[in-house]
């Protein structure tokens, strides 16, 4: 176990003198929807003044660099999270935090198997950020039935379980989590600088031509997950009655395959993949249409963000989070998983009859890093409510 930056003492979340740590489990593995989620929850707490060690299982993001000089950053030593049960243990005993955050299912039961063993009474809750049956659907029925056997076993020994959205929610209770334990709160997505980030230059020629053919823009990992290759034939079907381009921003391993089935349909002219982007959000808030083709998800961020900047949306209803975010369709047309003829139309309607932009902002208001931030330390014992 090894840190990587100290912190000293501040002023704040004392009990009988003493600061109150938070301590941080979680395994940042890239630049995805969960980093950024973290991050944004981190940099919320740490502005309230918590003393954080944020315990590292992986620490492969660049997303690490955005994280405040006051938080501690230790990493367990390695990359397999059960391999760092003895590290968490001898944390515990020595750092003797107030409590427990643990991101994702195999974090929470290293932390619920830690504190056993160490004797440490820290409270621990857990956050999943994803729809669990959904994302096993491919998956064999054991691994299932693995998964659904530890949320019986282990999920009941939280003090809290966080879920993203009320579908995420419903999932963990439908494998058997204890509904005494779950809540939902919502994700820290809304930043005090995303209108900021969002007008910076443009970084596409295509955002930036005054009378050029409006852009839909498509974001997140190359993953059967996002499921872009339902987006790429909607768009084929849109293209080939009206003009307009296609930005799928993103990386990953079906990269290859995109850009073959946009050939094959005729339209790889107008599709774009401009990669990795440090900042999405100068491109999100010029386009003209943002679309989630999600097959699962447990609170979209992209989605938030999108409504967040006032731009018009559409959504696959997939589980969960699209449906309770975008009310039922009121804030944006919901269609069904890998319909790409039914979003293309839900793509044409809405370009043809977008909703105004005070009105999407409105749908994603409760999304602020402010209001997570509060949550989660009430949830954590940390503050009381109302706070």
């Amino acid at each position: 176990m090894s840190v990587a930056r100290s912190v000293g003492r501040r002023t704040g979340f004392e009990m009988n003198g003493k600061p109150r740590r938070l301590a941080v489990l979680v395994s940042f593995s890239g630049d995805g929807g969960v980093e950024r989620m973290m991050i944004n929850l981190l940099c919320g707490m740490a502005a309230r003044g918590v003393e954080i060690d944020l315990l590292l299982i992986k620490a492969a993001s660049p997303r690490l660099a955005q994280l405040p000089s006051t938080i501690r950053v230790i990493r367990l030593g390695s990359r397999h999270t059960f391999a760092n049960l003895p590290a968490l243990v001898r944390y515990l005993r020595t750092a003797r935090p107030s409590a427990l955050l643990a991101a994702k299912h195999r974090a929470l039961l290293l932390a619920l198997w830690a504190r056993r063993l160490s004797g440490i009474p820290v409270r621990v809750v857990g956050r999943i950020g994803t729809t669990v049956s959904a994302a096993l659907e491919r998956k064999s029925q054991f691994r299932y039935a693995l998964w659904a056997w530890a949320v019986r076993r282990f999920y009941p020994r939280a003090d809290a379980v966080v879920a993203v959205s009320q579908g995420v929610a419903d999932d963990i209770r439908a494998m058997g989590g204890s509904a005494a334990r779950l809540q939902v709160i919502r994700n820290p997505v809304v930043t005090p600088g995303l209108d900021a980030l969002a007008r910076e230059e443009a970084p596409h020629p295509w955002l930036i031509e005054p009378a050029g053919p409006p852009v839909i823009l498509g974001m997140g990992r190359f993953t059967e997950q996002k499921d872009f290759v339902t987006l790429i034939r909607a768009f084929a079907r849109l293209r080939a009655g009206r003009a307009c381009r296609l930005i799928l921003l993103g990386r990953g391993r079906m990269r290859a395959e995109y850009e073959s089935l946009a050939a094959r349909l005729g339209v790889a002219a107008d599709v774009a993949f401009p990669g990795f982007a440090e900042n999405p959000y100068s491109f999100l808030a010029r386009a003209r249409l943002f679309v989630l083709s999600s097959a699962w998800e447990g609170s979209p961020n992209a989605l938030t963000e999108a409504l967040a900047l006032g731009v018009p949306v559409v959504s696959t209803d997939c589980p969960s989070g699209p449906r309770e975010l975008l009310d039922a369709g009121r804030y944006g047309a919901l269609v069904p998983v890998g319909d790409d003829a039914a979003l293309a139309r839900a793509m044409a309607a809405t370009l043809d009859d977008p909703l105004p932009a005070t009105e999407l902002r409105r749908a994603a208001a409760d999304y602020t890093v402010e209001n997570s931030a509060r949550a989660y330390l009430t949830a954590l014992g940390m503050i009381d409510r109302g706070a």
